[in-house]
């Protein structure tokens, strides 16, 4: 770690920043920053998501999506092809706008651009405004341009952009309704890394104290695995756009996750509302941190529940220390929930032998060990020989076999297990269960090894059967 003085003058501890780089990404660890700006667009209700790019695109996103989700993505594309993407795409977004609000009837559309179209140069601005002159009748279903070229960043990246697109568009002095304040009502801008059954809980958690949440976006509505009643060609549950208007009305923003800061900052300039950042809500000093400050906005002492679930947790922490001491962990993770796990395995005793994102983010300094790469899953086999545990999505699990070491899947894809959109890994609960998940995993490790140490040697084995051989004869 790297000693620099901060802006009050007293020495901090950041982790160096280690790029690896390489002419080609031999196994990509980076998801693009339109996924992310689709699946923030999936938490809002009514909402279609219309990727302003080749087909590809937005087939390889949707692709990804059903098989992490195991669900039915409403999605669109303008389907560029060669001759548009040089004589200009302004034609494809005007059909394909028209086309969605026909078949579909959408509350809004994100339209999310690509890298194919932001080096062309499109003007999605302009090609708008052209079809509100030409196409009045239309002019009912907000068009939401998200500007995200893949070229840069990652799936972090473009859900953040999209989330503070969302605000900007919704939540400004000019569209939001005049409305007073409401002191119970409090603003939850969700991140990336958190699953719909996170959302739940946090929900629930607040809910608990009085207040009224308006969750953006709010995924635990739309991808949660719930059997609809009917098919629905546009994103059926979410954040409604009338939520999305009194998000100025409330007293409070907590933004989960550091890439929400910017959406939150938005509302605070606008509406003077304040907010704070909570990185992570994944172990028990952060919860506590969480819980006393829902206290503080809500006037309420802590339910009964809460107290117990904070028992439980401490009691899960206390069983699960002895399998967590000591173990070397290699982790490959988004910035954000790399930040939060490798928290977590160092709070519990664990060595983190390798963190490896996939770009750069100001969070990665604050992880308290030396170095972080920045690189892809070929850096994660190089370097995380001899580990106890890889964790990383499910483009990993082929680097686990090949090395004889456990995987834990976390993050997104995860698409060889049921289960993904509903765990929960926030909150006293969720880290309870985190902990028992990754324990269990440490386990059956040593229950293998123990195997392993007492399986016969293969020549007393061979002469055991051979010998039980000659007496049947």
């Amino acid at each position: 770690m790297l000693d620099v003085l901060s802006r009050w003058g007293e020495v901090k501890k950041v982790a160096m920043i280690v790029h690896l780089e390489k002419s080609v990404s031999i196994n990509p660890l980076k998801l693009s920053r339109p996924l992310g700006a689709v699946l923030a667009m999936l938490g809002i209700k009514g909402a279609i998501p219309l990727v302003h790019g080749a087909q590809g695109c937005a087939s390889f996103t949707k692709v990804l999506l059903v098989r992490h989700f195991r669900e039915a993505i409403p999605l669109a594309t303008t389907a560029m092809t060669e001759i548009t993407t040089i004589l200009g795409g302004e034609g494809n977004i005007q059909k394909a706008i028209l086309k969605v609000i026909e078949k579909s009837n959408p509350d809004i559309i994100g339209l999310i651009s690509t890298s194919l179209v932001e080096t062309k140069g499109d003007d999605v601005r302009g090609a708008l405004e052209a079809l509100k002159k030409k196409h009045q009748e239309q002019g009912n279903v907000p068009i939401v341009p998200v500007f995200v070229p893949d070229y840069k960043g990652s799936l972090e990246d473009g859900y953040a952009t999209c989330v503070k697109t969302l605000v900007s568009h919704f939540a400004n002095k000019e569209t939001i309704r005049a409305r007073r304040k409401r002191s119970y009502q409090v603003n939850i801008l969700a991140g990336p890394s958190l699953t719909p059954g996170d959302i739940d809980e946090v929900k629930d958690i607040i809910t608990s104290f009085g207040l009224s949440p308006v969750v953006l976006p709010d995924l635990s509505l739309s991808v949660d695995g719930h059997l609809g009643d009917e098919f629905n060609p546009v994103v059926p549950d979410g954040t409604t756009l009338e939520e999305l208007c009194s998000l100025g009305s409330s007293c409070f923003t907590l933004a989960l996750g550091e890439s929400m800061r910017g959406a939150a900052e938005i509302l605070e300039n606008n509406f003077d509302i304040p907010y704070k950042v909570f990185p992570s809500l994944l172990g028990l000093d952060v919860v506590d941190g969480f819980i006393s400050d829902l206290m503080h906005i809500s006037g309420h002492c802590v339910p009964t529940k809460i107290i117990r679930d904070r028992k439980r947790l401490q009691d899960a922490m206390l069983d699960a220390h002895f399998y967590f001491g000591n173990k070397s962990i290699a982790l490959a993770l988004e910035p954000e929930l790399l930040y939060q796990i490798a928290r977590f395995f160092l709070h519990m005793g664990a060595n983190i032998k390798t963190l490896i994102s996939p770009v750069y983010s100001l969070i990665l300094e604050k992880i308290p060990v030396d170095k972080v790469y920045v690189g892809d899953l070929q850096d994660l086999e190089d370097l995380s020989f001899g580990s106890d545990l890889i964790v990383t999505n499910s483009h990993g699990v082929g680097i686990a076999r090949k090395l004889h070491i456990p995987i834990f899947r976390l993050g997104m894809p995860i698409f060889d297990r049921l289960g993904e959109p509903l765990r929960v890994k926030v909150g006293y609960r969720g880290t309870s269960k985190l902990l028992f998940d990754i324990g269990n995993v440490f386990l059956e490790q040593e229950e293998e090894v123990l195997e392993r140490r007492n399986k016969p040697k293969n020549n007393a084995l061979k002469k055991y059967v051979r010998d039980d051989y000659a007496c049947c004869l």
